[in-house]
């Protein structure tokens, strides 16, 4: 294949993160919206958040075996 074809391969793939990006952005919102109204302990509720930090954060707290 060419290099415009790969380009736009490369494009529609990163609109469909994009976009997938976005959804899972909305759900994380209504998520802690729940969190902050519900009777949820302290605790459970840092938990969920330091999942969601762990998940996103660029750096590997715990290396590969």
């Amino acid at each position: 294949m060419d290099t415009t074809v790969w380009l736009v391969v490369a494009a529609v793939a990163a609109l469909i993160m994009l976009a997938l990006a976005a959804v899972l952005l909305v759900r994380v919102f209504k998520a802690r919206k729940l969190l902050v109204d519900a009777g949820i302990p302290l605790r459970n509720k840092a938990l969920v958040w330091a999942a969601v930090v762990y998940t996103v954060s660029p750096v590997d707290l715990l290396p590969d075996p």
